[in-house]
């Protein structure tokens, strides 16, 4: 069974963490919502209180097989500020183990500098925070171990495309069917 974690900061977007959490479950994926607030109460962009699984520095990374970024302000902000969040994009990254990010959070992957000659997608206005990036306007850019995606309103395709890259097309296509998308 594959293993993901979602990092989680105050004023993340909550429907792209969460419809990422939903669907890979759905997949009967293991997810971890990984809090780097120092408190499992996280709370995202809109006032919604979510209890994270963990705290990002309990989580044993060892058999994870990608990592989530979700968008939102301030969340982005919070997780590009934390050197946990940044270690691991990188170690992953560098293994050649998946790495996703959605709306904002694809800033992170550009000025980490993962993102040079990739296609890479974000929220309108992020676009020059894509560092090196093949920037486009898709609702998903896989490239390599590098998934984006622009936003809540593409956090289904989003999620359906980690499916497929962790388990394969069969099972993604199962869940869009399942949840008559």
């Amino acid at each position: 069974m594959s293993k993901v974690v979602v990092f989680l900061a105050d004023g993340f977007e909550e429907i792209e963490g969460l419809t990422v959490v939903d669907l890979l479950r759905r997949a009967d994926i293991q997810v971890v919502m990984a809090s780097i607030m120092g408190k499992k109460n996280v709370v995202g962009a809109h006032g919604i209180h979510m209890e994270a699984d963990a705290l990002a520095e309990e989580v044993n990374f060892s058999d994870t097989d990608m990592i989530v970024l979700p968008g939102g302000m301030p969340g982005t902000l919070n997780l590009g500020k934390c050197t946990l969040v940044t270690d691991k994009v990188m170690e992953f990254f560098k293994a050649g183990k998946e790495v996703a990010a959605i709306c904002a959070a694809p800033s992170i992957f550009g000025d980490l500098g993962i993102l040079n000659g990739k296609a890479a997608t974000s929220y309108p206005g992020f676009e020059e925070r894509l560092t090196g990036a093949k920037v486009s306007t898709n609702q998903v850019e896989a490239d390599g171990n590098v998934t984006t995606s622009r936003g809540l309103g593409t956090a289904i395709p989003f999620s359906l495309k980690l499916i497929e890259k962790l388990v394969d097309l069969k099972k993604a296509e199962e869940i869009k069917n399942s949840i008559i998308y």
